[in-house]
């Protein structure tokens, strides 16, 4: 068990922990207990994501398969149907529920290095490019804005977040980080102003 926390760490970015600089420390707090509490809390968040992934594939599994040879009318029929059947099985959804508060404040601590850091500026600028005009009020579970491209998520934000099952994604809408489900397009939960 002692060898599996620094395997945890490291997967999770969370190395600049193991070694913060000298003085940086919060005081009485070993390292070993920031690995251990930012372990566990991404340990919880994971779980949430794969109850989150367990139901998606539950419910993708009750719809006709998308034939080998689709059309874009094809593919987002079958993205509405499963939103849909996602919708329903999530019906008292609320944000919060696979980002919860100890995860979200994680979030914003392990990307306040990328935003505020050398090369931050145009991080920002690729992340707010597309969304300059948008009025886009986030709802969980609730299709993402047809409106609005797809953000692109650079690899120093990805790089600092725990890695996701392929069924779920990391997108930005402005300042928030949302968890971007793109078989169904929908947005099951986001972490509020995880930059500023």
């Amino acid at each position: 068990m002692r060898m599996l926390l620094p395997v945890v760490a490291l997967t999770f970015g969370l190395l600049p922990f193991q070694t913060p600089p000298p003085g940086q420390r919060a005081p009485g707090t070993s390292t070993k207990q920031r690995v251990n509490a930012n372990a566990a809390t991404i340990q919880a968040f994971v779980k949430r994501v794969e109850q989150y992934v367990a139901l998606h594939k539950k419910m993708e599994d009750t719809l006709p398969p998308l034939p080998k040879q689709t059309n874009p009318q094809q593919i987002d029929d079958h993205e509405r149907a499963l939103s849909k059947l996602i919708q329903e099985a999530r019906k008292g959804a609320k944000q919060g529920d696979i980002f919860y508060d100890g995860m979200q404040r994680l979030v914003r601590q392990l990307l306040r290095p990328v935003f505020n850091g050398p090369g931050s500026t145009s991080i920002r600028a690729e992340i707010l490019d597309n969304e300059s005009k948008s009025n886009v009020v986030l709802t969980p579970n609730a299709r993402y804005p047809d409106e609005i491209p797809v953000s692109t998520v650079p690899p120093q934000v990805l790089q600092n977040l725990p890695k996701l099952p392929e069924e779920i994604e990391y997108r930005f809408v402005r300042q928030n980080l949302i968890l971007f489900d793109p078989h169904a397009h929908i947005i099951p939960d986001w972490v509020p102003q995880a930059f500023k």
